[in-house]
């Protein structure tokens, strides 16, 4: 029996997204927050020190300041860090939206 390219095989194990991180900002991550919610996933934003007063950082579960003063774009770029973030805090996926990592 052929399978779809894009299928997972049965045998493989499926893990719920239980937390997630939007690698985005403002009003573009907090309809990615909503939906998330409503869908029982944590959330979890990140910040540029820019961005410390941003409505997306109250609206996440968790905030994390990402990058330097100074940096408001490079933060959001700055993959090693997100990654870090991710692994620190448990975080299962990370949702790009569009722009800056997408």
């Amino acid at each position: 029996m052929a399978q779809n390219p894009g299928s997972v095989a049965p045998s493989a194990s499926v893990c719920p997204v239980r937390k997630l991180l939007v690698a985005n900002r403002s009003e573009i991550a907090t309809r990615v927050f909503r939906s998330a919610t409503e869908l029982g996933i944590k959330t979890v934003a990140i910040y540029s020190h820019e961005d410390r007063y941003a409505l997306h950082r109250f609206k996440a579960d968790e905030a994390y300041q990402i990058g330097e003063a100074g940096e408001p774009i490079r933060s959001y770029l700055n993959i090693n860090a997100i990654v870090e973030i991710c692994k620190k805090h448990d975080v299962d996926a990370v949702h790009p939206v569009y722009g800056f990592l997408s």
